[in-house]
């Protein structure tokens, strides 16, 4: 079974920092493409970052400059730092995998739960 956990998020005022962690289990993750997106109430969902299986990254225009998004594949983890933080980052934020589960030969897409990031003074 494919489980992502977020963790991480927290309350922090403007100009902070926090660090999201994603970890996976029950996928081949050294070979996965993680993303992170975000979801504003009453706003849809958008993407954040993404890190593929090599390693190259790419971020959302909003975040460019103050977010970064590595992985350690010995911990299968992800991680998001975050800094700069401004209200409007406020969001649930979420992961997800694309991968291969040790159940099967194919890829599939996987989401986590989601951690609440609250920017406010």
């Amino acid at each position: 079974q494919v489980q992502l956990v977020e963790s991480g998020g927290g309350l922090v005022q403007p100009g902070g920092s926090l660090r999201l962690s994603c970890a996976a289990s029950g996928i081949i993750f050294s070979n996965s493409v993680i993303t992170w997106y975000r979801q504003a109430p009453g706003k849809q969902r958008e993407w954040v970052a993404i890190i593929t299986s090599s390693g190259s990254t790419n971020y959302a225009d909003s975040v460019k400059g103050r977010f970064t998004i590595s992985r350690d594949n010995a911990k299968t983890t992800v991680y998001l730092q975050m800094n700069s933080l401004k209200p409007e980052d406020t969001s649930v934020y979420y992961c997800k995998a694309v991968g291969v589960p040790y159940s099967s030969n194919y890829p599939r897409e996987y989401w986590g739960q989601g951690t609440q990031v609250t920017v406010n003074s």
